[in-house]
């Protein structure tokens, strides 16, 4: 049953991948109506991915080298865990030792899926040598102020994104673990608590009431052009760690109060450290180093993602569901302690005065009613969101599940009382994804391939992949 279980949940994770490297692919005139657009920065609060076609993960060889290592080093450091025999490694001892011990398991997985996506890079590498070494010739030395640049974000934006990867696998199983009036708390509880990051929640129903964020979501991006991207990053921070500790108490109001943090320290998240590097970028003339930025930051974000993972184990290990966002704290203050000491503020408001127009009306430029009309007046950004908007209901229905699943799973084949590594299935699920998007940017690369119909394939393999799983898991997903 497990191993049924692991194969779905690692070709969900695969298709999961090639989905969040779609938007990198959209055509360039949909593309160019979303980046060119005045309210780009509040009304997209909650993209992933960076602002520019030329951040595919396979774009640059310097992406391919940084991951290379990055994940042949972290499948040196988890190979440390397998019991060795004479010196060298023994291949039915593995077998056992998986066969008796889901930590073992994990490992095992997560170190074959490693060597796969460090072979996979390395083909990769090898067939696209002598183009690179064919235009190397014509490539231009990096500025120093962009290696600059480039060092101050990626230092401040991999220790928040740590912080931030370090304790989502945890969310289920800590709130899973909290008693009630002497009652477990009920998945129906533990999926109020979780929606509680995306609504606003009205205490007199017994029912979660909910309301969606039309205008306090977006708001959170408009204050962070208007106030400072530095400011709105530290913000990320604090209100993150704080959203962490609310982990802690055994209170209900006190646990959905502190998923309700954690949702607006979300939206500073995924809006102000990339604004910043972009206004930073626009500032000091270097606009066209930004692609390769992303590019830099969001493959490191998926290592980073993978040791964060690994250490949410390790913490979980020592101070139980909890330790991982006890660790999320340490990571998230350093990184606000690295922007807040080297990065300079910048605002969008002042850059809008400089141009001539007074803050009142590039707040207005901003509104949320122009960002409807503009998505409304075009089909293909309507279609796109819709698409997007379904993947995402159905990942965050897997993310809400899958830790049931899995410890069901665990307990079946190995009994009860048998740990279920959260952390590791996320490090081998975070692989999948890396995977997935290096497969994809490998498929676009073939001649007459067109983004519409990978994505078509990635769809069906997800929606099978979903389908089998909740079918296979259905008892273990309900309580």
């Amino acid at each position: 049953m497990s191993r049924y279980l692991a194969t779905l949940l690692l070709t969900s994770s695969l298709a999961c991948g090639s989905a969040f490297a779609l938007p990198q692919h959209a055509s360039p005139t949909s593309r160019a109506t979303l980046l060119n657009s005045p309210h780009q920065k509040s009304a997209f609060a909650n993209k992933r991915h960076c602002p520019s076609t030329s951040c595919s993960i396979t774009s640059s060889s310097t992406e391919l080298s940084m991951s290379l290592s990055g994940t042949a080093a972290a499948a040196k450091s988890l190979a440390l865990s397998i019991p060795r025999a004479g010196g060298q490694t023994s291949l039915s001892s593995i077998v056992s030792s998986a066969k008796a011990n889901p930590v073992a398991l994990f490992d095992s997985l997560l170190i074959v899926l490693a060597m796969g996506a460090v072979g996979f890079k390395a083909v990769d590498k090898f067939t696209s040598a002598s183009s690179d070494a064919t235009s190397s010739a014509d490539k231009e030395e990096k500025p120093a102020e962009v290696k600059s640049l480039q060092l101050k974000f990626l230092a401040a934006f991999w220790l928040l994104r740590c912080g931030y990867w370090m304790s989502g696998q945890y969310v289920v199983p800590a709130y899973k673990s909290k008693v009630f009036g002497g009652v477990e708390a009920s998945m129906s509880l533990v999926s109020k608590i979780f929606l509680s990051g995306f609504a606003a929640i009205h205490p007199s129903f017994d029912t979660l009431c909910i309301t969606y964020l039309m205008q306090f979501g977006p708001s959170i991006g408009q204050a962070t052009d208007k106030y400072g991207r530095k400011a709105g990053t530290i913000a990320f921070a604090l209100l993150y760690s704080l959203g962490c500790a609310s982990i802690k108490s055994n209170t209900l109001w006190m646990l959905f109060a502190g998923r309700a943090v954690v949702g607006c320290a979300l939206s500073l998240l995924f809006s102000a450290p990339e604004a910043w590097v972009a206004g930073e970028a626009s500032r000091k003339n270097i606009t066209k180093y930004l692609g390769e930025t992303f590019g830099l930051a969001y493959t490191g974000d998926a290592l980073v993602a993978i040791i964060a993972s690994k250490l949410a184990s390790w913490a979980a290990s020592m101070r139980g569901v909890t330790g991982p966002f006890d660790l999320s704290i340490v990571f998230l203050a350093a990184g606000a302690v690295v922007s807040g000491l080297f990065w300079k503020e910048n605002k969008a408001v002042a850059a809008a005065a400089s141009s001539g127009n007074d803050a009142k009306g590039a707040a207005k430029k901003g509104s949320i009613k122009e960002a409807f009309d503009i998505v409304r007046g075009d089909q293909k950004l309507m279609l796109v969101g819709a698409v997007q908007s379904l993947f995402e209901a159905a990942m965050y229905v897997f993310i809400l599940q899958w830790p049931n699943a899995v410890a069901g799973a665990v307990s079946a084949y190995f009994g009860e009382g048998a740990m279920t590594p959260f952390g590791t299935i996320f490090s081998c699920f975070m692989t999948c994804s890396l995977f997935g998007s290096l497969t994809f940017g490998k498929l676009l690369k073939r001649k007459n391939s067109m983004t519409e119909s990978t994505a078509t394939g990635m769809l069906a393999a997800a929606a099978v992949s979903m389908g089998a799983g909740a079918y296979l898991t259905a008892g273990a997903t309900t309580s």
